[in-house]
């Protein structure tokens, strides 16, 4: 191994130094994606992807998934695992007198990711067109030379890189067609015959009846199944990413963490529902991160069920298909598949309320129908309050279809309304008991307090939050369809219900827009009804969309991909500075909970911590070992600075009163600073890849008052930073020791 190890080293500085010239200085950072040139490459990739999609036959489309694949599978587990198990420093954290042509990383260097990934798409490349091999093996080859002349990685790296990935390429491959034989002609019987090898497409031997009803019945068949398949997939896959702790909570999710540790009938800002569905997953799964968002993906994934089968009754499977890959490519909807926040519950009951209610306002429409309406909206508003606008948009279909009003006249949509009223009576007793703290909470945050001042600050802000969220393709296909059907809205009854199930939630926060600012989740049990509009409006058009999906699509994917991992991004143009970072909010708190617990223990090891924010308080408790323990315990060890009234739930429960409890002692007072300003022209220089400065670095703050008063004496003790390894900063909390509560 010493041996090997020498040679290694005598070849890498061969490489890194004997062979500099001009050419290779120019040339080799461009192969290795440090250019300006990889920005347009990846472009190009996209465009390339788009075109497959769209004009490509089974062969390129084929081609393109297993290399989706390898990547993602050799990327992203085989090779960042290895990698850790191995923990190789990279040569410029090893060696002296190196060439570092592209910086210096701290992640591991054995083996290549780079040096994978391009010889698993040319082994994949290769199966399916066989002279791609005179251009991609040489290309592979180039870019895994490039790493080592670039100073990145040993000459081993590239080679374990180059076999490993070829390797995994043509096990994923042979795995995919092992699948395919065994399962594809159980579940996809239809597109078995027609594709009996996937290796080898061009092999087909389609169905001896494709036209009769039979057949299109199989097809639908298949559809369907592979709906199942990928739900089922997306299911796992997101439990072992946020097993995988790639992101931390929310301040929101630690926040009702707490709750779950005092279950009630209902909370200050919100109703018990989250409370005890954060309850559930921790006593299955612990105090974890999955613990606390394992329900999350499964509630998206009965979501995804729902409107698959709704829409395959409607207009098909295929097109019902097609929606549910949409859902995937929709940001806002895939964020609702991870956070664990009262969303993810709320729009599964309102979808399901819709599906329940299209029954019940049909002419036969039964009135266990609107019993189960009624439960979907009562469950939901035990989860979020917005759901009491789901009778309201019945009323409002009643009132555009005339000949759905008959139900008013009957039991049935009146029942429904006394199972919403059973479902309100917790948050009712709650409130009666506690001066109804919600129902003043609730109208200061909807600002119902303000004098009318009409702005379009809000509005175009609203536009542009929900264009980016809901991906800028859909989002226009969404509005023009809510628009586009209303000419022939009494024919078309399906159509005009899902719009007043979605359609007034919508364009009614977006007008009040105009008053006061709207958070861009409010409006998310509008979008699943939308979504299904939008799909029933295109199906009925014979325009070729399939340009415009394609490119939804692909630009929802890679915006989804980087909403799951935001380093990502670094991969393909360069890291964003932690404090613009978009998964700023979601990282760095386990650092910064552990820090904050060893300052408390440096400066009085008896001392408690009181944060500025009920959030932090959440974090803090959670995220270090100690305090979460204390937590569960009801003995707090982290608090939320108090008020002269409550001012968020923690203030409700007597044994978080701090100065009843820990009257004379020390504190560490933990303020979470906002992200500095960075200077002017930061974005071009971040497309450069040049150092990105401060606009300026604000002073220390002063303790708050409230703090001053409280204590004998307070001491500023500095601010500290969560610095990643890659330099980036993605939280600071400054810090005051406290003396002697009063």
């Amino acid at each position: 191994m010493h041996w090997l190890q020498s040679l290694d080293i005598a070849l890498f500085h061969f490489i890194n130094g004997a062979l500099s010239n001009p050419f290779f200085d120019w040339l080799m950072p461009i192969l290795s994606g440090a250019d300006a040139t990889m920005r347009y490459f990846i472009v190009a990739l996209l465009i390339g992807a788009i075109v497959t999609l769209v004009k490509g036959g089974a062969r390129a489309r084929i081609c393109l998934l297993l290399l989706v694949l390898v990547v993602a599978v050799g990327d992203g587990l085989i090779v960042n695992s290895i990698k850790h198990a191995v923990g190789r420093p990279r040569p410029c954290l090893g060696l002296t007198e190196i060439v570092a042509r592209l910086g210096c990383s701290t992640s591991g260097s054995m083996p290549s990711a780079h040096s994978a990934n391009w010889f698993a798409c040319a082994m994949v490349m290769f199966v399916f067109y066989r002279r791609s091999a005179w251009f991609m093996f040489p290309l592979a080859a180039a870019v895994a030379f490039s790493r080592v002349y670039c100073g990145v990685h040993y000459p081993s790296d590239i080679t374990v890189g180059a076999i490993l990935g070829a390797g995994y390429a043509v096990a994923i491959m042979v795995g995919a067609q092992l699948l395919w034989r065994s399962l594809g002609q159980k579940l996809f019987p239809n597109w078995h015959a027609q594709l009996p090898s996937l290796l080898q497409p061009e092999t087909k031997s389609p169905p001896t009846t494709p036209q009769s009803a039979i057949g299109n019945q199989q097809l639908q068949t298949d559809w369907l199944h592979l709906g199942y398949l990928v739900i089922a997939l997306a299911l796992v896959a997101r439990w072992f990413y946020i097993a995988s702790g790639v992101i931390g909570l929310s301040q929101d999710e630690a926040y009702q963490w707490l709750w779950s540790k005092h279950l009630a009938l209902s909370y200050y800002s919100k109703p018990p529902g989250i409370a005890y569905i954060q309850w559930a997953g921790t006593a299955l799964f612990g105090d974890t991160n999955l613990g606390v968002r394992f329900c999350s993906p499964l509630f998206g994934a009965i979501l995804s069920w729902l409107i698959l089968n709704f829409l395959a009754r409607e207009i098909g499977a295929r097109k019902a298909f097609l929606l549910l890959v949409i859902t995937f490519a929709s940001p806002l909807l895939v964020v609702g598949t991870v956070l664990m926040t009262i969303d993810p519950p709320l729009v599964l009951c309102w979808m399901w309320g819709v599906i329940v209610g299209w029954r019940a306002v049909q002419a036969d429409g039964k009135t266990r129908d609107w019993l189960l309406f009624g439960l979907a909206t009562g469950l939901g508003f035990l989860c979020k309050y917005s759901a009491l606008f789901a009778p309201v948009c019945v009323l409002l279909y009643f009132a555009l279809q005339p000949s759905a009003r008959f139900h008013l006249r009957r039991a049935g949509f009146w029942l429904s309304l006394g199972v919403i009223a059973l479902c309100t009576l917790p948050v009712l007793i709650w409130n009666s008991q506690n001066g109804w703290a919600t129902v003043y909470h609730v109208a200061d945050n909807a600002g119902l307090d303000k004098v009318w001042q009409p702005t379009l600050k809000y509005f175009f802000e609203f536009l542009g939050a929900e264009a980016g969220l809901l991906n800028p393709v859909f989002f226009i296909g969404m509005v023009w369809a809510s628009f586009a059907f209303w000419r022939t809205r009494r024919e078309k009854p399906l159509q005009l219900f899902l719009f007043c199930m979605g359609g007034p939630v919508f364009f009614g926060f977006w007008l009040y827009a105009l008053h006061s600012r709207v958070l861009p989740n409010w409006i998310a049990p509008a979008i699943p009804p939308l979504f299904c509009l939008m799909a029933l409006f295109w199906a009925e058009r014979r325009v070729n969309l399939k340009p415009w999906l394609a490119v939804g699509l692909t630009l929802g994917l890679v915006m989804s991909a980087v909403m799951y991992n935001s380093d990502l991004l670094g991969k393909v143009i360069n890291k964003l500075p932690g404090d613009l970072d978009p998964s700023h909010r979601v990282r760095g708190w386990r650092e910064t909970a552990l820090l904050v617990e060893r300052e408390r223990a440096q400066f009085d090891s008896s001392a408690f911590i009181i944060t500025e924010h009920y959030g932090t308080t959440g974090l803090y408790s959670f995220y270090s070992p100690t305090a979460r323990a204390a937590a569960i315990a009801h003995q707090p060890l982290v608090y939320c600075i108090d008020a002269d009234a409550p001012v968020n739930q923690i203030l409700f429960w007597d044994e978080y009163n701090y100065r009843k409890h820990r009257v004379g002692q020390n504190a560490l007072y933990a303020k979470r600073l906002e992200p500095y300003k960075l200077e002017a022209g930061w974005l071009s220089k971040w497309f450069q890849h040049q150092p990105i400065g401060y606009a300026e670095i604000p002073p220390p703050l002063p303790a708050p008052d409230r703090i001053l008063a409280q204590f004998t004496s307070v001491t500023n003790l500095g601010v500290r930073e969560i610095i990643f390894p890659d330099g980036r900063v993605f939280q600071r909390v400054q810090l005051y020791g406290c003396y002697g509560l009063k």
